[in-house]
């Protein structure tokens, strides 16, 4: 199950184990051990007569000085939304309007009060406050959000706030150190560690993604949402947006830091986020379904090999004009070899709006280099 990290009110369970032992010797009473009071040996008072030790070289590890560096500019984000009550007013249900709470995450990028966060942390909020881990407070606006990359702006008015270093998720490699810090659970500034499980995850929530997400196992929960991804060397890598659970383990997702960089640049210059779009519809192709469609279908010859084929192209779309036909099987887009439907929305959503893509697709046994100037994707209500 793919979550987004919402905060809940969680319940507290504590279990205590009790053991008990009895002492027994060879007579009717108790035998005291030594060092005991009564027993001799160490003054009864003290608790340890370990020898004290030296001070350790270099007490600070690398997550210490990473979570330094970041950590007092991770914000807690609270937020009000007010929503209709249908049954409001009648038969005392309660009122017309009601309030919800909700809390996440995010980290301050520029001094004057920008802040970034997910989208799905602000969404439909009418009231929004950034609290610093210093306990300075604010009232956010929010500049824009991109439901698409899961990204939003807030803006506090500020100055001299303290900035997290932004790092290259293009350098995001697997096996290299990963920590995230946020508000999990109403838990304030709770750092955790792990690993980078993997990157370019096309797939992590599922098909036609336009994010390539960082896997990670760090510990993530509701309320880490909107916090950053750091490095080993204190910059963020990514912002934590959502968590699969499963029975024993559980997984962790954030968006490339280089990707919300790019939403976040957009919303500030326009107050909106742009993305390319062509109009195509896509299938993943496998040898079977190549073999049933060649056999159903006179028209449509496919290889009998994995990849991405059109099953529709859109009329007067990029596509289109550009000469894409159902029964293409695309190779590559951008210069970049495609395998799946969502890495063909990766590369599409990599390439500019109103520029040429070079698309590379297989017809009838033929290779074709075909140039789409994408357009804008069309902005949903």
């Amino acid at each position: 199950m793919t979550v987004p990290m919402h905060r809940f009110q969680p319940g507290l369970v504590v279990g205590v184990l009790l053991a008990g032992a009895t002492l027994s010797g060879c007579s009717n009473g108790w035998i005291r051990l030594p060092g005991l009071p009564g027993g001799g040996g160490a003054d009864p008072s003290q608790v340890s007569d370990a020898p004290p030790s030296a001070a350790l070289q270099g007490s600070k590890n690398f997550v210490v000085s990473a979570v330094d560096k970041v950590g007092p500019a991770v914000v807690r984000i609270d937020t009000v939304r007010r929503v209709v009550n249908p049954l409001g007013g009648l038969f005392g249900s309660g009122p017309s309007i009601q309030q919800q709470q909700g809390q996440g995450s995010g980290f301050i990028t520029r001094s004057d009060g920008v802040v970034l966060t997910n989208a799905h942390v602000v969404e439909g909020a009418t009231e929004v406050g950034v609290t610093l881990p210093d306990g300075r407070n604010y009232q956010g606006k929010v500049l824009g959000s991109d439901p698409i990359s899961d990204v939003a702006v807030v803006k506090v008015a500020a100055a001299g706030l303290p900035v997290a270093p932004l790092g290259n998720s293009n350098n995001v490699r697997p096996g290299e150190w990963a920590i995230a810090i946020g508000n999990p659970l109403g838990l304030n500034n709770t750092v955790t560690l792990g690993i980078i499980s993997a990157v370019q995850r096309t797939n992590a929530l599922g098909e036609g993604q336009r994010v390539p997400y960082i896997q990670t196992d760090a510990a993530v929960n509701p309320g880490n949402s909107g916090g950053p991804l750091i490095n080993d060397r204190g910059q963020v890598i990514g912002i934590n947006t959502a968590i699969r659970q499963a029975p024993g383990a559980g997984l962790s997702f954030a968006i490339p830091i280089n990707l919300g960089r790019q939403i976040a640049a957009q919303i500030l210059d326009k107050g909106r986020a742009s993305h390319p779009y062509i109009g195509v519809r896509l299938q993943a192709l496998t040898p079977q379904l190549a073999r049933e469609v060649n056999s159903t279908n006179a028209e449509c010859k496919l290889p009998e090999t994995r990849g991405v084929v059109v099953v529709e192209v859109i009329p007067s779309s990029p596509a289109a004009k550009a000469g894409l036909r159902s029964c293409d099987l695309i190779e590559s887009v951008g210069g970049s070899a495609v395998k799946d439907p969502s890495a063909v929305q990766v590369a599409v959503d990599q390439g500019r709006v109103g520029q040429s893509l070079p698309i590379v697709v297989q017809r009838n046994g033929r290779q074709l280099n075909l140039q789409v100037k994408p357009a804008e994707l069309p902005r949903q209500n």
